[in-house]
């Protein structure tokens, strides 16, 4: 008897899979239609932003190049003991 009402409710359960595939399938493809619209409203945005620091770095080039340059200067000429720390001072 417990096998009979297993495929019986199995059956049931098929049927309303059946009859409801349809409006599951239309919610499936407005979902997946949104998705790419959101996505691709996603990625213009991120284009956007890139394209915003971008005009800002180069906006502010004559600042920071001059001062990495210096930066790498001092960094190239400095003493270091090996460890990368600095020796301490001499005193003359």
């Amino acid at each position: 008897m417990k096998t009979f009402l297993k495929i019986l409710l199995v059956a049931a359960l098929l049927l309303v899979a059946i009859k409801l595939g349809p409006v599951i399938f239309v919610g499936a493809l407005i979902g997946l239609f949104a998705a790419a619209v959101l996505g691709v409203v996603g990625l213009s945005l991120l284009v956007a932003l890139l394209a915003v620091l971008l005009a800002f770095a180069l906006a502010l080039a004559p600042i920071w190049i001059p001062v990495l340059a210096i930066i790498g200067l001092v960094s190239l000429f400095k003493r270091s003991n090996g460890n990368g720390t600095m020796p301490p001072p001499v005193a003359a």
